[in-house]
């Protein structure tokens, strides 16, 4: 599956989008106007004006909306769901070779509001996977403390964990530890 550099920045946005709910006892990653604004400027989101607490309240919604597609059990459902996103947010596909890339499309029409724009590209970045057959890509971590979202990008589909590093490795220590406590008896 090809995914070019403006879906994938599309993917890496709604991924963190998603995690940024909270969780249990943690905190809301998009508290307030400026963590959307801090949101907006690492995630480097063009074409956004200022900020204000209605935009803020629209992203936290479609944030739910995105979570439901990572939570989707089929395609069916993922597919209901982006449409509703995406013709929510009024598409208008264009052109564009901003900041310094080269051609490629936007979703959101030209002065879209932040929550439009969001929906709009990271639902058309969602739907390449569910148009591809690839919709059990779009998963949550399967450690037993950990819910967070990711895209499984790895050849044969076999990523478990959103971190290796540290959700699968903290597992794999943990049974280790167990296998060699009951070895000792």
């Amino acid at each position: 599956m090809l995914i070019t550099h403006d879906t994938r920045c599309s993917l890496d946005t709604v991924v963190d989008l998603v995690n940024t709910a909270p969780e249990d006892d943690t905190t809301d990653g998009l508290a307030s106007i400026a963590a959307l604004n801090d949101f907006v400027r690492t995630h480097e989101i063009s074409d956004v004006g200022t900020l204000s607490e209605l935009d803020l309240s629209a992203v936290r919604k479609i944030r739910g909306r995105f979570a439901g597609v990572f939570a989707a059990s089929d395609a069916r459902t993922a597919a209901a769901l982006i449409n509703e996103l995406v013709a929510a947010a009024g598409t208008t596909p264009r052109l564009t070779d901003h900041d310094g890339y080269d051609w490629h499309v936007h979703y959101f029409a030209p002065g879209a509001s932040v929550a439009d724009h969001l929906a709009a590209d990271c639902g058309m970045a969602l739907a390449y996977f569910v148009v591809a057959g690839e919709q059990e890509r779009l998963r949550r971590c399967e450690a037993p403390d950990c819910r967070r979202a990711f895209v499984d990008l790895s050849r044969n589909r076999s990523r478990r964990y959103c971190d290796s590093r540290t959700c699968g490795n903290r597992l794999h220590v943990a049974a280790y530890r167990a296998r060699r406590k009951e070895a000792a008896g």
